[in-house]
C-alpha cells in the first residue's frame, strides 16, 4: 500500500529565488514552481508566507528563479531552512565564493539555468501566496542534473 500522499509522490525540481530591495538582499529555496504557458514564458512560483522574500518581492514585483543542480543539495540548510530576516544569507555565500551577479541580481554560480521573473498576478494560497510571472530573461549557466525533491529526500531533509 502506498504510504505517501498524492502530492508527495512527485520529484519536483528544486529552485531558489533571489529576490532584493534597496536594502535587502536574500535567497530562498522554492519546490512550488512550474511553467504554466508557453507563450509567452509564464510561470507559477508560490513563495512561502512571513519570509524575507515574500516581502522583498512584494516590494519590488520581480527576482530570479535559479534552477539548482544536484550536488547543491549541501545549500539547503542555508537557503531553505534558515530564515533572510535574522541572517544575511548572501553575505555567507559571498564569503565562500559561490556567488556571481546577474541583471542586478547575486546568483549562484553553479547552478543550471536562471529566469528573470516579472510578477503579474498575485493569490494567497494557503501558507504560500502564489506569483504568476513573465519570464522576461534567460540563461543557461551550467550542465548537468538538476537538484530534485528526491535528493533532498534521500539527505532526509525532508519528510514527504
Amino acid at each position: 500500500m502506498m504510504k505517501k500522499k498524492p502530492w508527495n509522490r512527485i520529484n519536483l525540481c528544486v529552485y531558489s529565488i533571489s529576490s532584493k530591495t534597496s536594502d535587502h538582499e536574500n535567497m530562498n529555496i522554492i519546490t512550488y514552481a512550474t511553467a504554466i504557458s508557453m507563450h509567452p514564458k509564464r510561470f507559477i512560483c508560490g513563495i512561502y508566507h512571513n519570509t524575507q522574500t515574500l516581502e522583498n518581492v512584494e516590494t519590488t514585483g520581480e527576482f530570479v528563479l535559479q534552477l539548482l543542480a544536484d550536488h547543491q543539495v549541501n545549500l539547503v540548510n542555508l537557503l531553505g531552512k534558515q530564515s533572510g530576516k535574522r541572517i544575511q544569507k548572501t553575505d555567507r555565500l559571498k564569503k565562500r565564493k559561490l556567488i556571481d551577479n546577474w541583471k542586478g541580481y547575486s546568483i549562484l554560480k553553479d547552478g543550471l539555468a536562471l529566469m528573470k521573473m516579472k510578477v503579474i498576478q498575485t493569490m494567497e494560497a494557503g501558507d504560500h501566496k502564489a506569483f504568476l510571472c513573465e519570464v522576461t530573461d534567460y540563461k543557461n549557466i551550467n550542465e548537468g542534473l538538476p537538484l530534485t525533491l528526491d535528493h533532498l529526500r534521500a539527505k532526509k531533509l525532508i519528510r514527504i
